[in-house]
């Protein structure tokens, strides 16, 4: 299906039509983005920091607006007028990649954001393994959020308008109830290492050498990611999916 270059007004008007509240979207950078007009499917995995770094993601060649002819990805982000089901994973690392907004139920098989992306979906995320850990990073889903994990470190936590279902995992300090976050885990006499792959697990004992950021929680974070990259599922029961390519230096 054609993508459109669509105009900050253009796109407030699509949201009005689809009754997406100005409370969500407020937020946006008002600027350019690329409509895929109607639901996506995508068979691989989608790493928005690809972006900016090769321009190579699967809807930024847009039509609609003869003065971007020949340049790729002038836009802050991707509108799904739809429901966006991912086959792999969806990643954004790094910051200064595009903003991703789903009028619809969002699928994939781990979604992790840890660099400067906007996620707004109207209605449920639902995926193996959620990770955030950015204060950069704006995150609100209207419906709810579905995962076995959901990591929430640094600060950083979602607005869910529905539930969080599923484990969720937070430093200690952080009240997800005096948040307005509720929770509701199937599972919650489960321990992480019956939820989680061994290779991910810093066992009693072990050291996590430089890999630290989520030692607190008995995590490898960097082996986590890894995984993720090679298309290899973090949680125990999960999907194997498309690896993604190791991106170049940015210049």
């Amino acid at each position: 299906m054609q993508t459109i270059y669509q105009t900050w007004a253009e796109t407030v008007t699509l949201f009005e039509r689809r009754g997406f509240p100005q409370a969500s979207y407020g937020s946006l950078d008002e600027d350019e983005y690329i409509l895929h007009p109607g639901a996506a499917a995508l068979p691989g995995s989608l790493w928005l920091d690809d972006h900016q770094y090769r321009h190579r993601n699967p809807w930024i060649k847009a039509g609609g607006r003869p003065e971007y002819e020949g340049i790729d990805g002038a836009v802050s982000g991707y509108v799904i007028d739809g429901d966006l089901h991912v086959d792999g994973n969806i990643l954004n690392l790094d910051y200064g990649s595009p903003s991703l907004i789903v009028l619809g139920d969002l699928k994939a098989a781990n979604l992790v954001l840890t660099g400067t992306s906007y996620l707004l979906v109207q209605g449920d995320i639902e995926v193996e393994t959620f990770i955030g850990n950015s204060t950069d990073q704006h995150v609100d889903v209207l419906g709810d959020l579905r995962a076995t994990l959901a990591i929430m470190w640094d600060e950083f936590l979602p607005e869910v308008g529905g539930r969080i279902r599923g484990r969720a995992l937070v430093p200690d300090y952080v009240d997800l109830d005096g948040c307005g976050l509720d929770v509701e885990d199937p599972e919650p006499h489960v321990g992480l290492s019956d939820l989680v792959v061994p290779d991910v697990l810093i066992a009693g004992g072990d050291a996590s050498g430089e890999d630290l950021h989520l030692a607190d929680a008995g995590l490898r974070y960097g082996h986590m990611i890894d995984r993720m990259l090679r298309g290899l599922p973090v949680v125990r029961g999960g999907r194997t999916v498309a690896p993604l390519e190791v991106l170049p230096p940015k210049e």
